[in-house]
């Protein structure tokens, strides 16, 4: 089937040259065509040119200029009663690569951020152990230490979507994600100091927040590629983070991956707290529940266009995304520009990671027609990122978590962009 998208027919060394006769008042119509307006912001001497600026040392840690003061996270002041027990969400369509800065992954607390000093911060490892231990902050960094690049997200993202476009913009309908670069120490060099009794098969993470959140964890998770985190992008976790520990969870729902970790108990079964057993289940249409969902699938988004970044130039125009799968790297990311009847394999740019976002674009020209852009992300287990259609037929819309189906952006002639569904 051959694709919708069209080809710039110009070349790049016929676009540079057309761009430099046109510096230069050449004409590339008729003979008569007038010669551009000269535009003073580059003809003429701008302020920043005329006076000093600020030495190195007026901003010791450095900020975003001011003119990307719109770069921020945000929440959805009516999904919760309490903004300690909230969300914010990723400014997804205003990012690129694949590496989220620090001050823009989103939060999801359940009492509020803990301001922890670290010299006064301890993690406990008891329970069916050999051996059990209390950990300094330094005692954790005088261990090997290990860096990888991991997405976070929470099982709830695009949970609103469930039964119909609900919220306008990629960053509230898929912004609970966010990927580091995380530094710690990983839980099995931990476990193997206090050694494991036989029959441990679960462990209970529990946090120093006023919520005291607690998770189980299989042990075969935790031997496998559990780290125990104090770094996220060269400097330490901030407090919305977890400062000064953490737990990452590579692949699993976010929920998992417990902030300000304090304690680790070693059980022969998991923990049945009600509050944590509903964050594990998903209920079904006919009544049955999908229990232990940790595993977060392949899925994708398309971050510009979207309705929070509308096209606004006809032409030339690049459309970008970020794709990930919990269960190992992504292999391809398909595009559609009209809803699902043709596709074309993006471009894949920069690192391809296990269980890390990958960023993929398509060079498109639009010339003002209506679009139904979407993604479709595949993964190296062979997955193929379902439409919401097709996730509802098994799952139903009595959920919220785990909904990774194919989102829809329609952009209008004029180039506005909004969330929608076809069938």
């Amino acid at each position: 089937m051959t694709s919708s998208i069209i080809r710039n027919p110009l070349s790049r060394r016929g676009f540079l040259g057309a761009a430099a006769a046109a510096g230069a008042g050449i004409g590339l119509g008729p003979a008569h065509a007038e010669k551009p307006a000269p535009d003073p912001l580059i003809t003429e001497v701008q302020d920043w040119n005329r006076y000093l600026g600020d030495g190195v040392d007026k901003r010791p840690y450095g900020t975003p200029s001011p003119f990307e003061k719109h770069v921020v996270r945000r929440h959805v002041a009516w999904l919760t009663a309490s903004p300690e027990s909230s969300v914010n969400f990723t400014p997804l369509h205003e990012l690129d690569g694949i590496i989220t800065p620090s001050g823009l992954c989103f939060e999801r607390h359940h009492g509020g951020i803990a301001e922890i000093d670290p010299a006064n911060h301890r993690l406990m490892i008891h329970g069916l152990v050999e051996k059990p231990l209390v950990f300094t902050m330094e005692d954790l960094k005088r261990m090997p230490r290990e860096n990888r690049i991991y997405f976070l997200e929470c099982a709830a993202n695009s949970g609103m979507e469930w039964r119909g476009a609900q919220l306008n913009g990629c960053q509230f309908t898929h912004g609970m994600v966010h990927n580091v670069m995380y530094t710690g120490v990983t839980l099995k060099t931990l476990l193997n100091e206090v050694g494991l009794k036989p029959n441990a098969k679960w462990l209970m993470l529990e946090g120093a927040d006023s919520a005291g959140m607690n998770r189980s964890l299989p042990v075969e998770k935790a031997l496998d590629d559990v780290l125990i985190a104090f770094g996220m992008n060269g400097e330490a976790l901030r407090p919305e983070q977890g400062y000064p520990l953490r737990a990452v969870i590579p692949g699993w729902e976010g929920n998992l991956w417990v902030k300000w970790l304090r304690r680790i108990e070693v059980g022969d079964q998991p923990w049945q707290a009600r509050e944590e057993t509903s964050k594990y289940t998903d209920l079904l249409a006919d009544g049955r529940s999908r229990r232990f969902t940790f595993y977060m699938d392949a899925k994708s988004v398309v971050t510009n266009p979207s309705p929070q970044a509308p096209l606004k130039h006809k032409g030339r125009n690049v459309l970008t995304g970020i794709a990930w799968s919990g269960r190992g790297h992504i292999e391809r990311v398909d595009v559609s520009l009209d809803g699902g009847r043709n596709w074309r394999t993006a471009r894949i740019d920069g690192p391809v990671l296990e269980k890390s976002l990958t960023r993929f674009y398509v060079d498109f020209d639009w010339q003002g027609e209506a679009l139904l852009i979407q993604s479709r992300a595949m993964d190296s287990t062979g997955y193929v990122q379902p439409s919401k259609d097709d996730l509802r037929k098994v799952r139903g819309v009595n959920s919220i978590y785990h909904n990774n189906g194919i989102q829809t952006w329609h952009v209008r002639p004029d180039g506005e962009t909004e969330n929608v569904e076809i069938g």
